[in-house]
């Protein structure tokens, strides 16, 4: 599983390990468009933060009892104390960078709802200590980058360039 707050990269680091590794991959975006006909962010605005939140929570749990796949989940999820236990059995992937760096990438896409990096962080940052096996830096680091390291941190040769 692929966690980190909003901007990290989570969507586009989690296709490329899923194609690199040869499963199937999930991202919560557009698990929420299918289920509920909405993006993340017209989801908070309509039902509040705390459904929007509940939504997310559904699709990791949901994605993890189907069988072996990358997910990239919304930071969100891991306030659910039974997404964390059913996290223990999974890698779970953290990017991470600077408040500042993930302020400006939020700002690319009307999909997301209007959250604060540094709010988000002080909410859930134990969270992601807790159930994080690898860490990467996406503000030094581009998704390609991340991809290497990620093989070479789980034990697999280079991925193979296309």
């Amino acid at each position: 599983m692929v966690i980190g707050l909003m901007g990290s990269g989570k969507t586009t680091a989690g296709r490329l390990l899923a194609e690199s590794l040869g499963l199937p991959f999930s991202d919560s975006d557009p698990f929420l468009q299918e289920r509920y006909g909405l993006s993340a962010a017209q989801i908070a605005a309509r039902d509040g933060a705390d459904v929007l939140h509940r939504h997310e929570a559904e699709h990791v749990l949901h994605e993890l009892a189907d069988g072996p796949k990358v997910i990239a989940a919304a930071a969100s999820t891991l306030e659910s104390p039974e997404v964390r236990a059913a996290l223990r059995d999974a890698l779970v992937i953290w990017l991470d960078a600077d408040d500042e760096v993930l302020t400006q990438r939020m700002r690319s896409g009307d999909h997301r709802p209007d959250f604060s990096p540094a709010a988000m962080r002080a909410r859930r940052e134990r969270f992601f200590t807790e159930v994080t096996d690898l860490k990467y830096d996406v503000g030094a680091l581009r998704p390609e980058e991340v991809l290497a390291a990620v093989r070479r941190d789980i034990g697999l040769p280079p991925a193979e360039q296309g």
